[in-house]
């Protein structure tokens, strides 16, 4: 394989350090953009954002056009990961700052790869694309055919995908478009904000901190298909390096379907807890995605890519993980 000089914006973040951990395995050179903002979120996010002694590191607020121009210089490929991302309660919080930062981010890097004349841009898009999705499992073309997202957080994913387009129809930028769905793993820290956590570290730390009966969102009758991280970041290198992967759009993830009530109830054992189990359903937010599923039939046929983690494993090394940084005293 042809050794590729990379570039990772958002490279500390959960997905993208993980990006940079296999690119770097494999042997490429990887420069990593981040300006480390997760930090300003709580201290748990700060303590997981971190960057391989391997690879290359700028800090930058890639906002600025200027300073972002130069980054790119010298490189083949941008993974373009940086983005303002939390739960869905940091959406509800924050949808005008998520909106205007990131479509403050995607000017400057996709300005700055046509600038460069970057042979591809990877943009990681999201599954929240599919939030208004009434057929299942949702194809990629579904995006096409559907109303736009109801949140400003998936609103923005689908407006850096229309840069991907319209930068190559003026540029002649070649793009692929990734969109993960729900990745988890180890180093990823749940918050102590109602919502702000993604839902499997939020119920671990639950459970760990002995809540009973166990607090669930909604009805827990909402379904998701998790993704091991590690999955997420060789289903995007994999698109990233095949020539198949040029100009096209892919889902990235499981489809296998869990509700979240089974969800819970399966952590729960896997965890152990003696008690009997049990939950509270609160009230969840205003835009909860009932369901989400991909079609992963694309990616397989063009990339020949497919998730690897038993989702069993990966809950259990979470966990372990997770129960780590409670006796440290980090939760």
């Amino acid at each position: 394989m042809d050794k590729k000089k990379f570039l990772v914006t958002g490279g500390a973040g959960f997905i993208g350090s993980e990006i940079v951990r296999q690119l770097l395995t494999k042997g490429h050179y990887v420069r990593v953009a981040d300006d480390l903002s997760k930090k300003d979120l709580s201290a748990s996010l700060k303590a997981s954002a971190s960057v391989d002694s391997r690879a290359d590191f700028v800090k930058i607020d890639l906002t600025n056009s200027n300073k972002t121009a130069n980054v790119f210089k010298g490189i083949d490929i941008v993974i373009n990961a940086a983005a303002k991302i939390g739960g869905i309660g940091y959406f509800h919080e924050y949808p005008a700052s998520i909106l205007s930062e990131n479509n403050k981010i995607y000017s400057s890097t996709f300005e700055a790869a046509a600038k460069n004349k970057i042979a591809r841009m990877v943009y990681i898009s999201s599954s929240m694309v599919f939030e208004s999705a009434t057929a299942f499992p949702s194809k990629e073309e579904d995006v096409q055919k559907i109303p736009p997202p109801v949140t400003s957080y998936g609103f923005s994913k689908l407006i850096g995908e229309w840069y991907c387009r319209a930068f190559w129809d003026e540029y002649k930028l070649p793009y692929s478009i990734t969109r993960p769905f729900n990745a988890y793993g180890v180093n990823e820290f749940p918050e102590r904000e109602v919502g702000y956590a993604h839902v499997i570290p939020d119920l671990v730390r639950k459970i760990l901190c002995d809540q009973y009966p166990l607090n669930l969102l909604g009805d827990g009758k909402q379904t998701r298909c998790f993704t091991h991280v590690s999955d997420v970041a060789s289903g995007i290198i994999a698109v990233a390096l095949h020539k198949n992967g040029e100009n096209q759009d892919f889902n990235i993830g499981s489809d296998k379907e869990i509700k979240m009530i089974d969800l819970a109830k399966e952590i729960w054992q896997l965890m152990g807890v003696s008690k009997q189990f049990k939950v509270k359903f609160v009230q969840g937010f205003r835009h909860d995605i009932r369901r989400r599923v991909p079609d992963v039939t694309k990616v397989k046929k063009m990339i020949n890519w497919q998730p690897k983690v038993k989702f069993e494993n990966g809950l259990k090394e979470v966990i372990n993980w997770l129960k780590e940084q409670k006796a440290q005293g980090k939760l």
